[in-house]
């Protein structure tokens, strides 16, 4: 077969470990920002302190925890592993604005529930379901606390305006340009 005949061959994509935390993490943060919001409009604004709002209280503790664990193995495991390279078909600019977004939302994605776990260190409110308790970070500060837990509702606000422009470029890459660009994260499917 002559290289004319040739099919080219398909772009690279993520490793299917890669392609699951990525998965994983995504649902868990697209599930933590509307039930933070939800959980400190119930506790702080309508003033409700029951069981229910414990609940939510300690189910974000319990995901922010995770998320911080997950992303931290995610990390790793992309320094050590390496990423696919980029999609051949894009611009300097995409590519440039494409790897921002990414380290910004690994930065935010360790930041964001690190300054949680401090926060609820300070504050204390370390427990979780009654069950255990998160290792404190810090000694209790109530005053700092409610600073620095702003700080982590304001940067979980800005990570989900970035998880917003993320999907959106995604979807334009995958519905206008079909190119492979969401392809190469999609669990099963790879490339075309």
């Amino acid at each position: 077969m002559t290289q004319a005949n040739r099919e080219p061959s398909p772009a690279p994509v993520y490793s299917a470990a890669a392609r699951h935390m990525h998965w994983v993490t995504a649902a868990v943060v697209l599930a933590m920002i509307p039930a933070g919001l939800a959980m400190t409009y119930r506790g702080n604004t309508l003033n409700i302190w029951d069981g229910l709002t414990n609940a939510m209280y300690s189910s974000h503790k319990l995901l922010g925890f995770l998320v911080l664990w997950l992303v931290a193995g995610r990390l790793a495991y992309r320094l050590l592993k390496g990423a696919p390279p980029d999609e051949p078909t894009l611009l300097w600019w995409q590519k440039a604005g494409s790897h921002l977004v990414h380290w910004l939302l690994y930065g935010l994605l360790l930041v964001v529930p690190l300054l949680g776990w401090v926060g609820v260190s300070l504050y204390p409110s370390l427990t979780v379901f009654g069950l255990f308790n998160l290792p404190a970070l810090a000694s209790p500060n109530q005053d700092l606390a409610g600073k620095v837990l702003d700080i982590h509702g304001t940067l979980a606000i800005v990570m989900g305006l970035l998880v917003c422009a993320h999907v959106g470029a995604a979807l334009y890459h995958h519905l206008i340009r079909k190119d492979g660009v969401l392809r190469r994260m999609l669990p099963g499917l790879g490339p075309r």
